[in-house]
């Protein structure tokens, strides 16, 4: 259960996006259709879901103080490589990613064009891995937390591109239309989702 209630503090909670504002670049960007938005939202859930737990496990043998115990050098502290080691492993899975898509789904891939790499640079991305390794969850609680981080992030974008959408057919002020609009809805539904704050499923 304490799984569970860490998958839903960290989707709808603790978003991403609409909590912390991580990703807000290609939250905008590639919320202009729904479409677009559900397939941009599954690749940052997949590469979430597999890197924080794989960085977790980098980070808990490789980089921690006292990994290097069974080899004589319990000293050894490796954590100033944290960063560069995250990013390494987003890039990896990013490239990884974008050859499956270009091989089996290549109109969504054309679709998504320059801003599938940007993945690669996603603040949210490399922001999931970061708040693990900082809040020292377990393997599981990884799993949990990248799933659920993942998940949010997607939800979200694909809540504000069928926004935006809607929005198209709207007799909006002048002063409003385009992006202004969109960040007015965007503060809108973050603020709708400080109402998740406090529910517990234990």
């Amino acid at each position: 259960m304490e799984l569970v209630d860490l998958f839903f503090r960290a989707a709808l909670v603790e978003n991403l996006a609409l909590a912390f504002l991580l990703g807000m670049c290609m939250f905008l960007a590639v919320s202009r259709t729904l479409e677009m938005a559900f397939g941009f939202g599954l690749a940052v859930f997949t590469v979430q879901s597999l890197t924080v737990p794989l960085n977790h496990l980098l980070d808990r043998f490789l980089l921690e103080q006292g990994a290097w115990a069974w080899a004589g050098l319990g000293d050894v502290d490796l954590t100033f490589l944290r960063l560069i080691t995250f990013v390494g492993v987003i890039a990896a899975f990013v490239q990884i990613l974008e050859m499956v898509l270009d091989r089996y789904l290549p109109a969504l891939a054309a679709a998504l064009g320059v801003y599938l790499p940007l993945v690669t640079v996603n603040c949210a991305i490399l922001g999931g891995s970061l708040f693990m390794a900082e809040r020292q969850y377990t393997l599981l609680e990884s799993v949990a937390y990248g799933t659920g981080s993942g998940f949010g992030w997607a939800a979200a974008i694909c809540l504000i591109a069928a926004i935006r959408e809607r929005l198209e057919y709207s007799d909006a002020p002048e002063g409003l239309q385009g992006m202004g609009l969109t960040f007015l809805v965007a503060g809108l539904v973050s603020m709708a989702f400080l109402g998740f704050v406090g529910i517990e499923l234990s």
